[in-house]
C-alpha cells in the first residue's frame, strides 16, 4: 500500500508544476492563486472529516497546525508560485529537488541526528540526474528577476523540509487523529496567510480569475494537487519518515518529460535517457533502507499466510 500511494502521489505531483504554471501565464496572482488553491481544499477535507466525526472543529485551534502551515504550505508555496513568474516549470522542479536534501542538512546538522551516507549520496544523484533530465531544453536568459525566483524556490525548499520534519513530530503527537485532518487543517492556516499575502501585495483583477486556464488550473490543483496529492504525502509521512515521501521531487521531472514526450512530441535526447536513470538510482540510494524494510515486511506476511 505504501509503495502504491507513493507512485499514484508521484504522478500527481509531477503534473501540479505545469499546473501552476498555466494558472501564473493566465493572469492570476500567485499569492491570492496559492491561497485560493489550499484554503479550499483544505475546508472541504476538513468539512469532511468532521461530518465523519474523524475530528472535531478544537483541532483548527492548535497552535502546531498553524505553524506546520507556515512551514509545509505558506513558505513553500508563496515562493515557488511567484518565482514561476520568471523560471520555467522545469527549472522550478530541479530547484525544489533540492528538498530532501535539506531535510537530511537539517536533521544531520541542527538536530544533530545521526545521518544516513546513502540517502545523503542518493540525494546528490537525483539532483545530477534531473540536471541531465532538462539540461537539452536549457534556453533562457539569466535576468535578475530569474536569479531571484531561483534563490526564492531554494529558500521555499527550507520551509518544506522544516514543515516536513515538524509534521513527523506532529503526526506523532496527535496519534489518534486523522493524518487526512491534519493535512486539512495546515492548508486551511497556509491558504489563509496566502490569500493575507495576497491583499497586502498584489492587484486582484476578477476577468483574470474567470478565465478558462485560471479555472482549470485551480480546479486540477485543489482537487488533484492538494486534496488528494497532499493527504498522500501526509499519510506516507506517518507510515514512514521525512525523506521518503519528498523523493517525489525526483520523479516528478521524468513524469514530466514523459507526458511531453507522449502528448506534446516534444525532443528526447540521449541527456535525458541518461538523467532518468540517474534519478532512478538516487531515489533507490536514498529510499533503499524504506524499501528493504517494507520488502522485508511483504516477505514476512507472505510466509506467514504460508504457514
Amino acid at each position: 500500500m505504501v509503495m502504491i500511494n507513493y507512485f499514484f502521489m508521484c504522478l500527481i505531483f509531477g503534473t501540479t508544476f505545469l499546473a501552476i504554471k498555466v494558472g501564473v501565464d493566465a493572469g492570476v496572482p500567485p499569492f491570492l492563486s496559492a491561497g485560493l488553491r489550499f484554503l479550499i481544499a483544505g475546508l472541504l477535507l476538513f468539512s469532511f472529516m468532521v461530518w465523519r466525526k474523524k475530528t472535531t472543529i478544537r483541532l483548527l485551534f492548535r497552535k502546531e497546525m498553524f505553524f506546520t502551515g507556515m512551514g509545509l504550505t505558506f513558505g513553500t508555496f508563496a515562493t515557488l508560485y511567484w518565482a514561476e513568474q520568471y523560471v520555467t516549470s522545469g527549472i522550478a522542479a530541479v530547484l525544489s529537488a533540492t528538498g530532501p536534501m535539506m531535510i537530511i542538512v537539517i536533521q544531520t546538522f541542527i538536530l544533530k541526528q545521526k545521518g544516513d551516507r546513502k540517502s545523503f549520496i542518493g540525494c546528490v544523484v537525483g539532483v545530477i540526474g534531473i540536471m541531465f533530465l532538462i539540461l537539452p531544453s536549457f534556453a533562457f536568459e539569466i535576468s535578475p528577476f530569474w536569479m531571484v525566483g531561483c534563490f526564492a524556490i531554494i529558500l521555499g525548499e527550507v520551509f518544506y523540509a522544516s514543515g516536513t520534519i515538524y509534521t513527523k513530530y506532529v503526526i506523532q503527537k496527535f496519534g489518534t487523529t486523522s493524518p487526512i485532518a491534519l493535512n486539512a487543517a495546515q492548508m486551511m492556516y497556509g491558504g489563509i496567510l496566502l490569500i493575507f499575502l495576497s491583499l497586502l501585495t498584489e492587484n486582484i483583477q476578477l476577468q483574470h480569475l474567470l478565465s478558462p486556464a485560471s479555472i482549470g488550473s485551480l480546479f486540477y490543483l485543489i482537487i488533484f494537487g492538494s486534496m488528494i496529492g497532499h493527504s498522500i504525502y501526509y499519510w506516507l509521512v506517518s507510515r514512514t519518515n521525512p525523506v521518503f515521501p519528498s523523493t517525489w521531487l525526483y520523479i516528478s521531472p521524468v513524469i514530466a518529460v514523459i507526458l511531453g514526450v507522449t502528448f506534446y512530441h516534444e525532443y528526447i535526447s540521449w541527456l535525458t535517457g541518461i538523467g532518468t536513470l540517474t534519478i532512478i538510482v538516487g531515489t533507490i540510494l536514498v529510499n533503499f533502507d524504506t524499501l528493504k524494510e517494507l520488502l522485508w515486511r511483504k516477505r514476512t506476511v507472505l510466509q506467514d499466510v504460508k504457514e
